[in-house]
């Protein structure tokens, strides 16, 4: 997100802003991934527009350069704030995502752009990046132009997971921008959503909207591609002004996908996550804001530089995102840095090693309140 503050703070002079600095502690570790994907929940309508923040966003043209910059490969665009600033709004985002490099899903510019279901070979495994939203901010789509953005639609839904299998996808990956605002697990509406979606055939769910992060969980999978499957429910907000507790912090998820060599099987071999606070700190040029990646290592070396308030709360984000996420499942884990090795004499994805304790799930399953 971008609230006006975060844009200001960003102002270079008139007509340039500068973002690149919110990104700079965590670049390292989208750089070490094979593929980087996020929700942009803002649009670049233009200055013509007017720069504006909440309720009904839009963001200098610069916000997207910076997400290039720092890893990103990949924007999916379907939320509440796609149509802020109308179909131009849309339209204009989605030209400066084609711009800088930027691969989108969610909105589109034709019926014939929506219909072609993103698949995309990431080292000899073909991902389908599938995304819906709930709604629009009460704006309306305009008619006749569904195709616009997608909007959570079983029966869309269901075809465009059919469409990716036909396609040759290995792994379907579905994001959503659903729930409710602040609520730290799960409401009734997500849980239907995501079960519909595991029974259509997805691999992976993730999920957007409430601002705050909720639980994670594997499945089995229904039709058995993918042995194990995964659900977020929600990774909380990575860069915002909502600065108090809870929506303060976010998580970078990391999937390893593996393919076995012997068999050709395809598994999740690892998956774990980085726990994100936005910093904010006072300078000349007013507010700045810094993603921090609270991994010990890191978190340990910066505690003697920030000011209490900052430590006590900076800690209390990565207790209660580890609380969060590992509330439904303890299989999830904490990213641990990777060492310098001098030679790595195994091949890559020659593993059989599977996650076996995952195969007794015949279905996902909540706890009873």
């Amino acid at each position: 997100m971008c609230h006006s503050i975060q844009y200001n703070y960003a102002r270079v002079d008139k007509d340039s802003f500068d973002f690149n600095p919110v990104y700079r502690e965590v670049k390292k570790y989208f750089g070490e991934s094979d593929f980087v994907f996020g929700n942009l929940e803002t649009v670049t309508a233009g200055k013509s527009e007017g720069y504006s923040g909440y309720p009904f966003f839009n963001t200098p043209d610069d916000y997207i350069t910076a997400l290039y910059n720092a890893g990103f490969h990949l924007i999916t665009t379907s939320n509440n704030h796609s149509l802020d600033k109308g179909e131009a709004g849309l339209l204009r985002t989605i030209e400066q995502l084609k711009k800088n490099h930027l691969l989108y899903n969610g909105t589109f510019t034709s019926k014939e752009d929506r219909d072609q279901v993103r698949v995309i070979d990431i080292k000899g495994i073909k991902i389908a990046f599938l995304a819906y939203t709930y709604g629009t901010n009460g704006i309306p789509v305009p008619k006749e132009k569904s195709y616009l953005i997608n909007l959570i639609d079983f029966d869309l839904i269901k075809s465009d997971i059919e469409k990716a299998r036909k396609l040759g996808a290995d792994v379907v990956l579905v994001h959503y921008h659903f729930g409710e605002e602040y609520k730290r697990e799960p409401v009734a509406y997500q849980r239907e959503v995501v079960l519909k979606t595991i029974s259509f055939g997805a691999d992976i769910i993730i999920g957007g909207h409430p601002h705050v992060l909720e639980p994670v969980q594997f499945f089995k999978t229904n039709d058995g591609r993918l042995d194990t499957g995964f659900v977020a429910y929600s990774l909380g907000n990575f860069f915002s002004n909502q600065r108090w507790r809870y929506s303060d912090a976010g998580a970078i998820l990391n999937i390893e996908i593996t393919r076995n060599f012997r068999s050709t099987a395809i598994y999740i071999s690892n998956i774990s996550y980085i726990p994100t606070w936005v910093y904010k700190s006072s300078t000349d040029r007013g507010s700045e804001y810094v993603v921090l990646p609270l991994l010990p290592n890191y978190k340990s070396s910066i505690d003697k530089y920030l000011p209490s308030s900052d430590r006590t709360n900076m800690i209390q984000a990565f207790d209660d995102t580890n609380e969060t996420l590992k509330k439904y499942s303890s299989e999830i884990n904490l990213y641990r840095e990777k060492p310098l090795l001098i030679a790595d004499i195994e091949p890559r994805g020659f593993e059989v090693f599977r996650f076996s304790r995952f195969n007794k799930l015949k279905e996902i399953t909540y706890p009873v309140k």
